[in-house]
């Protein structure tokens, strides 16, 4: 029997907030096409002789440039993904929207900070404290399918095995995305994996550590992708991710089998419509969490387990918390 410990990266819903939007222009090339009238040539007086055969040589086909190879390339990765837009809902392009926004006022405010907090000095005593606030508390408790942020005491988990993150995308994701997304996960895995000793890596093939980006539509028909990836999963958590409501912009759920503290499995939902900001905050924060940290503290500074978004992306105190994620 599975038993669940979930977390998710959330924000706070805002009025007012300025809303981005996607401007797709479209270039057509055309050329004319021009047809010239020939007058009839004069009648000439046969002659009784053997047709020659002639060979005319056709000119050279030109070698394409590689500026135009990549050219044509950037082409068609751009109408790939503007079929891809054309054929979402109004729900997730209203969303992508809403998210756009929300990235446009944290980074305006100085928020989803890149950089590793290296300017903010943090003492030995705050960081074991923010180690026991993150570590030994859950974040959410359950009620049915729904997720209630009420923190509470809990234990120590971890990984024994080895970790193989496997990335899915739903049919919403353009291609040039994916490529992103991979790399992204790719090179979080091996910073993860030379911060902690683990053994942790992504890889092409099945994982014991599944991240779906996935757009409105496609979280909202997940369950039977779920089932195939993790048999056993529980309803409730299928359901939960379902109806995740939209201040939540990613989320994790981490397994263990019975109550055992050493995770078996996990799976993380990160939202197709992030733009590039939020969409590498959930990496960062839903990986390590799903590793074994998983609760968020206001107290933690600099620290992506944090609500407040200060930072994006995993911070030089987030790094001395990485000893939990190890095997014993």
């Amino acid at each position: 029997m599975l038993s669940t410990v979930t977390r998710a990266n959330s924000g706070t819903l805002c009025r007012g907030l300025v809303s981005g939007g996607f401007i797709a222009v479209m270039l057509a090339g055309c050329s004319d096409l021009t047809t010239k009238n020939r007058a009839p040539a004069e009648a000439a007086t046969p002659q009784a002789v053997d047709p020659v055969p002639q060979t005319v040589a056709a000119p050279p086909l030109a070698r394409p440039t590689t500026a135009l190879r990549a050219a044509r390339a950037r082409r068609n990765v751009a109408a790939a993904e503007r079929a891809t837009q054309a054929a979402h809902s109004d729900a997730s392009q209203t969303i992508a929207i809403y998210y756009q926004g929300v990235e446009d006022m944290l980074t305006a405010r100085g928020k989803l900070r890149r950089d590793g907090g290296g300017d903010i000095a943090v003492d030995a005593a705050t960081i074991a404290q923010n180690f026991v606030d993150i570590a030994l508390y859950d974040e959410y408790r359950r009620d049915g399918a729904e997720l209630i942020a009420e923190q509470s005491p809990s234990y120590l988990r971890r990984w024994a095995q080895p970790v193989r993150i496997s990335s899915h995308f739903g049919d919403s994701v353009p291609p040039g995305t994916r490529i992103r997304d991979r790399s992204e996960v790719q090179a979080y895995a091996e910073r993860l994996a030379a911060l902690t000793g683990h053994d942790i890596a992504a890889t092409p093939g099945a994982g014991n550590f599944n991240v779906l980006f996935v757009n409105e539509d496609e979280r909202r028909a997940i369950g039977p992708k779920l089932v195939s990836l993790l048999p056993g999963i529980p309803p409730t958590d299928i359901e939960a991710i379902q109806s995740l409501p939209p201040q939540n912009y990613c989320t994790v759920f981490a397994y263990s089998l019975g109550s055992s503290p050493v995770y078996s499995d996990a799976v993380a939902i990160i939202r197709a419509e992030l733009p590039p900001r939020l969409r590498s905050s959930c990496i960062h924060e839903e990986l390590a969490q799903g590793l074994g940290l998983a609760n968020d503290s206001l107290r933690a500074r600099p620290s992506i387990f944090n609500d407040d978004e200060e930072f994006a992306l995993l911070t030089q105190h987030a790094r001395t918390q990485g000893y939990s994620f190890a095997g014993p």
